[in-house]
């Protein structure tokens, strides 16, 4: 197939530290390159990708640092419009910026819903409808009645880029970008409460320098509370790899959580809120906890040492690989491809 994959701007493919979605684009197209078909991404021209990279602006827009990020969509989308005979279909991962588009393209349109879908998103895709949605979860795909959704796919992980430890070290981590919704805060509290050790690792994003800088800092003391910064890849599997358990304490309706998975393949189990997907990716007394408080939380990480490591790596291997999440999108893109070949009769 003649395959194009839209991935957004802002960070490159592969991200250089923080980016989950950029990750899953970078293996998802490295893989279908493997398998022999025809990629072409359209991504930030410090990405580097064995298809055929179509640049839209030589930095990344975080790294750019342009008054006007936006007007770059404007000209991915003009790159886009002359381009799209050369594909048989367009794998789009921008969500809300590409739905427009979708009226003007001949080849079908897959879009890869990375972020949790809020009112506005559901009122807009729904305007949209020749779109063909893909949730990451069930639980997204709930949140979202009335759009077209064809498939939910979990993502995926290439398990040789994770080693297995059976022997951590003496911490909790907790890792993500820095703001409010994501925990860290909470994560320091139960730690505290614990009288575990935490390392915090994650970029601190405009707009979040004063939360980390009032809130979160105060917070750090540099022996039971550590702070690391950005962690890059191999930081950040050394991480998860020595971790004890992975702290997860999210205030939204995560769609998915990629650092999840990430802890596990790792064998580092996770506590982790009962709400959202989780229940879908840990299993509960097996992989970790799923907990309905911070007190919840707290014992939890007291038992955490009951978790067999072996069995969080076991889970994803099983669930959550690679070559399962690619085996899915690729059946997902002949499966629509049929079908219009069938309309057109």
């Amino acid at each position: 197939m003649r395959i194009a994959q839209v991935a957004p701007l802002w960070i490159p493919v592969p991200p250089y530290n923080y980016g989950g979605t950029e990750l899953i684009v970078s293996w998802l197209t490295e893989e279908l390159v493997r398998r022999g078909h025809e990629v072409t991404l359209f991504a930030s021209g410090d990405s580097k990708t064995s298809a055929r990279l179509i640049p839209i602006w030589h930095k990344s827009l975080w790294r750019a640092h342009l008054r006007t990020p936006h007007a770059v969509y404007s000209l991915l989308y003009k790159k886009i419009l002359e381009m799209q005979d050369e594909f048989d279909i367009i794998h789009d991962h921008c969500e809300f910026y590409t739905a427009h588009l979708s009226d003007l393209l001949k080849p079908p349109v897959i879009s890869t819903i990375h972020h949790p879908i809020y009112e506005e998103m559901i009122v807009l895709f729904k305007k949209f409808p020749k779109i063909n949605y893909v949730t990451i979860s069930k639980n997204q795909k709930r949140s979202a009645p009335g759009i077209n959704i064809v498939k939910t796919i979990y993502h995926g992980l290439p398990i040789e880029q994770y080693p297995f430890n059976p022997q951590p070290k003496n911490y909790l981590l907790w890792l993500s970008k820095i703001t409010p919704e994501k925990g860290p805060a909470e994560a320091i509290e139960i730690a505290k409460e614990a009288g575990e050790n935490l390392i915090i690792a994650g970029p601190i994003l405009p707009g979040f320098s004063d939360y980390f800088e009032y809130r979160i800092k105060p917070l750090i003391d540099g022996k039971q509370i550590q702070f690391v910064g950005v962690a890059d890849f191999q930081k950040k599997v050394e991480l998860f790899s020595n971790a004890k358990g992975f702290l997860y304490p999210i205030k939204r309706q995560e769609p998915f959580g990629l650092v999840v998975i990430e802890a596990m393949i790792c064998g580092t189990p996770v506590v982790a809120y009962n709400q959202g997907s989780m229940p879908e990716i840990v299993k509960d007394k097996k992989t970790g906890f799923l907990v309905s408080s911070k007190e919840e939380a707290v014992e939890a990480v007291k038992k955490i040492n009951e978790i067999k490591r072996i069995d969080c790596r076991r889970h994803v291997l099983k669930k959550f690989n690679l070559k399962k999440m690619v085996n899915k999108y690729e059946a997902l893109y002949y499966k629509i491809l049929k079908k219009q070949r069938d309309e057109k009769r």
